[in-house]
């Protein structure tokens, strides 16, 4: 969703220490809840996920994220990633532009990356994402081509104070070219698992950090979420 979507991607690609490869036993098909169960949703849409989540290249959990903010803002940012990233460009901060398609999908671009998104599930507790495209990790790799899907788990905790704490927490499934993962492996090497953390992270942080401004400043929420420019 941002630069560091690339650079994830690769990572994850290049990071057995920190994720589960393919062919590893898993109990379930995903460590975090679905916010709806797999068997409730349309068979179109269990079909697709079924297809990355059954067998995926690698997969991994990133680390939760605790913040303050008004639950309804970042579900609100959830649902509408462009104007996120609005809101990044009006801070100062070099986002990629993010555009809504007409059927509801988003659509990421950054010279030959290139995701399309959209949201399959909702619930109170969480979303499930799918996309496909291509990512180019580096200056010097190929256009690898990628389908995954994303869980992202959410809680929120009302403080005494009144202030309530939302608990973030991602889950990614990602399926590519088994020869296009071995040589970003291959060049990444130890390298990897900093890069996942720091990739990750940047991707939470993308919802959190706009729901967490508009908290601390209430003043500025309205101007910043806004379709306007700055």
């Amino acid at each position: 969703m941002t630069r560091a979507a690339a650079l994830f991607f690769a990572a994850l690609l290049a990071c057995p220490a920190s994720a589960q490869t393919k062919g590893e036993a898993r109990r379930s098909l995903t460590t975090l809840p679905l916010p709806v169960p797999l068997e409730e949703m349309p068979a179109q849409t269990r079909e697709a996920l079924g297809r990355v989540m059954k067998d995926p290249t690698i997969t991994a959990v990133c680390p939760a994220q605790e913040f303050v903010a008004h639950p309804d803002t970042y579900h609100w940012l959830l649902d509408h990633p462009d104007r996120t990233a609005s809101a990044w460009r009006k801070l100062g901060v070099d986002a990629v532009e993010i555009k809504t398609l007409k059927d509801g999908r988003f659509f990421w671009k950054d010279g030959p990356s290139e995701l399309v998104w959209q949201t399959v599930a909702r619930g109170p507790g969480g979303r499930v994402w799918y996309a496909e495209g291509q990512v180019k990790p580096g200056l010097f790799l190929p256009t690898i081509p990628v389908t995954a899907v994303a869980v992202l788990s959410h809680a929120d905790q009302a403080r005494p104070t009144g202030d309530v704490v939302i608990r973030q927490q991602l889950e990614v499934f990602l399926h590519t070219d088994s020869k296009a993962a071995a040589l970003v492996t291959r060049l990444f090497g130890d390298s990897a698992p900093r890069m996942a953390e720091q990739g990750s992270g940047q991707i939470l942080m993308f919802f959190s950090g706009i729901a967490k401004y508009a908290h601390d400043k209430p003043e500025k929420a309205q101007a910043l979420l806004s379709g306007g420019k700055k």
